[in-house]
């Protein structure tokens, strides 16, 4: 079990590793060891996170989100299996965290009077400005 926040902890069955060959570095071990790490989340069946984490886990995730409801990371960063593991899995815990907080709500304002006769008087002197460089007619 991963502990996320005091709320949402994952089960074991959630998720699922798999190891394929890296393309990163390691020298001839890269073409013997399979160290990249594809860390596979079942998030849309997940009975732990509440729906509206589900919504912006999957705005969040972009491509890495699958049609079956699934986050798919991949860590090949490090030469060892091990810390591949532990990067995918940070980056998953990083990712949930992030789509946990709830964005601000943005309140809308009027621009007051003040800054309209501000802007408009800017727009005046601008546009004599620009006036003044035609053709002087004689």
């Amino acid at each position: 079990m991963i502990k996320i926040s005091d709320s949402i902890a994952l089960e074991d069955w959630e998720i699922t590793e798999s190891f394929h060959r890296s393309s990163g570095p390691g020298g001839q071990n890269v073409n013997k060891v399979s160290t990249a790490v594809e860390l596979r989340f079942e998030a849309a069946r997940s009975p732990n996170l509440p729906p509206y984490v589900k919504n912006r886990l999957r705005t969040l995730a972009g491509r890495k989100w699958t049609k079956d409801g699934a986050l798919i990371i991949t860590a090949e960063k490090h030469r060892s299996q091990a810390m591949n593991r532990e990067l995918a899995m940070e980056k998953l815990v990083a990712l949930i965290l992030k789509a946990t907080e709830r964005p601000k709500y943005r309140v809308k304002t009027r621009p007051t009077l003040a800054s309209k006769r501000r802007r408009l008087e800017g727009k005046k002197q601008r546009s004599q400005i620009k006036s003044l460089r035609g053709k002087i007619s004689e």
